[in-house]
């Protein structure tokens, strides 16, 4: 049985795959509301679903109930949704992959979801996440990005992750996407530990802006920025109110600022411009085509 419902197939330029779920990987809502936010952005439309019955736990993600126009009342299920957008100024598109962390089969629903970057014939992989780390609220959002192809390591500037440990969705999806061939990485968010109750704008805002530049696209996040500067205020104010919080916080920005001398964050050139990472990535992706 097919899991993915598809409403179309859509013919895409060149497209790349970027993907972000709900739930363990995704410290202060970032990676949803960043993906979310580019598919707004992009005006993108689904494709294709997931069917929730093989992979979700309805007592632990439950489905929600809502009354329609005031008479019908109707189920919500917990969904993983599969669009398309064409990203203005960029000669390829993007697929968008976007829900909830699911909590079954997880082998079959990443075979799902390579089967249907392998069908549109997508290029490249991207997977963003967000996780909790000692940084502070104040400083420049630290992303990390890795990868487990060395060439795209070497090209970009990512690192091979050295991580052993539990897992997430994300990281089994990237062992999958390789040992089909498709190229992939992932870009993930350093969210304060100390307000990891509060969604963070300002760590969407810096998977936005990193994605964009991958793609070599042009993205006006004002909205972002606006809630990321409320968001900085919001907590500085709540910082201020206790001491022993004001003196941690200062001391996680000696940290911050002492390893930002070196002008690389997690791995990501800080003076690396969308054009220069763009070009990179096309003459990586040529290259992988020539391969293939």
């Amino acid at each position: 049985m097919d899991v993915v419902r598809w409403d179309s197939v859509p013919q895409l330029r060149h497209p790349l795959v970027i993907t972000a779920f709900e739930g363990w990987n995704d410290a202060g809502d970032a990676a949803s509301l960043a993906l979310s936010f580019l598919g707004q952005a992009w005006k993108a439309e689904r494709f294709a679903t997931v069917d929730p019955e093989e992979f979700f736990d309805f007592t632990a993600t439950r489905p929600q109930t809502r009354i329609v126009e005031g008479v019908t009342r109707t189920i919500d299920w917990p969904a993983v949704e599969i669009l398309a957008a064409t990203v203005p100024d960029v000669d390829r598109d993007v697929v968008l992959v976007r829900g909830t962390e699911p909590q079954l089969r997880w082998r079959t629903f990443t075979d799902a979801i390579v089967g249907v970057a392998k069908r549109v014939q997508a290029e490249l992989a991207l997977s963003l996440g967000a996780l909790l780390a000692d940084v502070p609220h104040t400083r420049p959002v630290r992303v990390t990005g890795t990868t487990d192809d060395q060439e795209l390591s070497d090209r970009l500037g990512l690192v091979r992750s050295s991580y052993e440990g539990p897992t997430g969705i994300i990281g089994v999806l990237a062992s999958a996407y390789e040992q089909v061939g498709v190229p992939s990485a992932s870009f993930w968010a350093a969210v304060p530990h100390y307000v990891h109750q509060v969604p963070s704008p300002k760590a969407a805002l810096a998977l936005v802006e990193r994605a964009a530049a991958l793609l070599g696209a042009r993205v006006n996040p004002l909205e972002l920025r606006v809630a990321a500067e409320e968001y900085e205020r919001q907590v500085s104010e709540r910082v201020a109110e206790d001491d022993d919080a004001v003196a941690y916080v200062a001391q996680l920005e000696e940290a911050d600022d002492e390893q930002a001398t070196g002008g690389v964050v997690g791995g990501l050139p800080l003076n690396a411009d969308a054009d220069t990472l763009a070009a990179e990535v096309e003459s990586f992706l040529r290259h992988h085509r020539g391969e293939q």
